[in-house]
């Protein structure tokens, strides 16, 4: 696993982080409730997001390549644009999540942490005699994210020459800091409309210092777990799996109905015209606010007979809810709010809301 540049500070700043091998993240600054407050209250709220990985794809085919296996959209993209997009198997289920920005000699693809080798490797796959060549250029790629009703104004603060107030999700626009250019982009974090801001990784460390200071909030995976869970809003690893369909995890603005045809375009197309998924993901209110282990089953007694019918990949402290909520794979017919699931063995209730 990368180790963040902005370790160091974290450490020095005394963030609670977790093991060196699971990447030494940031769980909390210390105080969980007012980093969760930046981001839906007042504020916004500062996530280290550079162990992320990135892939440029070069070429004069390149579009014409990303555009006949990604579900997205990529040829429709003019330089400055992108979208979240998704690579998936022939049967349709989700290998990888990703963002796409379009330049204009290439792309830029954005992968989630450790990704960007295995991804690599899929795409090379598809590859056969275009002009098409594919770069690792993770080492170059910094990334930090704010979210919150604040976030535009301390962008606004620290990189110069950028108008934000029509900016349309996934394009970008080019500004300096310091020495450096910093690319900032709009996009979802944790399901609230946010920004991402890329510069080089020698710099990313005053980039955060200097957000800090322009008034945004330090926070980590309390918090940030939290808005996933209030927004629900599906984490690769946990809720996205290569056995999830993208319509299962709700990520309906990562693939195309419209683009003509891409690796496993026929099944997510049948899905969305014949329905028949089997589960898709709820967000459930659990009656304690004890953690609740990934994998736990949901069940329910019908007719005498204890039924398993979905699975927990999530669990967070919802401030919004004050107690613990779980996200789930619930089966159809028994998805209406108010459905009262037992959580595994423990005795404890889970209550599906709408």
């Amino acid at each position: 696993m990368r180790i963040s540049p902005l370790l160091p500070s974290h450490e020095q700043s005394g963030a609670r982080l977790t093991s060196a091998e699971a990447g030494g993240e940031v769980i909390t600054y210390g105080a969980a409730p007012a980093e969760y407050a930046a981001a839906a209250a007042k504020g916004s709220l500062l996530l280290d997001r550079t162990t992320r990985g990135l892939i440029t794809v070069m070429g004069s085919e390149a579009a014409d390549f990303l555009h006949r296996i990604l579900a997205n959209e990529v040829k429709g993209l003019t330089p400055g644009q992108g979208n979240r997009n998704l690579l998936l198997t022939g049967k349709g289920k989700v290998v990888h999540v990703f963002d796409l920005a379009a330049l204009g000699e290439g792309f830029l693809i954005s992968t989630e942490p450790g990704e960007a080798p295995a991804l690599m490797q899929a795409l090379d796959m598809y590859l056969f005699a275009e002009d098409v060549q594919l770069t690792d250029e993770t080492e170059l790629h910094a990334p930090i994210e704010l979210v919150g009703p604040d976030a535009a104004a301390h962008v606004a603060a620290v990189v110069e020459g950028i108008e934000l107030e029509a900016a349309a999700p996934h394009s970008f626009q080019i500004g300096p800091f310091g020495e450096a250019m910093t690319r900032v982009t709009p996009l979802a974090v944790a399901g609230k409309s946010g920004w991402r801001l890329e510069t080089e990784p020698a710099q990313v460390s005053a980039l955060w210092a200097a957000l800090v200071q322009a008034g945004a909030t330090p926070g980590g995976l309390v918090a940030l777990d939290s808005l996933r869970a209030e927004t629900l809003s599906a984490a690769v690893g946990r809720e996205v799996t290569d056995e999830i369909y993208p319509q299962e995890a709700r990520l309906d603005d990562a693939f195309s109905l419209t683009k003509g045809c891409y690796i496993g375009q026929e099944v997510v197309a049948k899905i969305d015209t014949y329905g028949g998924l089997n589960k898709q993901l709820f967000r459930l209110k659990v009656s304690h606010d004890d953690p609740v282990a990934p994998g736990t089953r949901l069940t329910r007694e019908l007719e005498g007979e204890v039924r398993d019918l979905g699975v927990v990949t999530s669990w967070a402290y919802s401030f919004a809810a004050d107690g613990g909520v779980v996200l789930g794979y619930v089966k159809r017919k028994h998805q209406d709010a108010g459905t009262v699931f037992q959580l595994g063995d423990s005795g404890a209730t889970a209550v599906l809301e709408g």
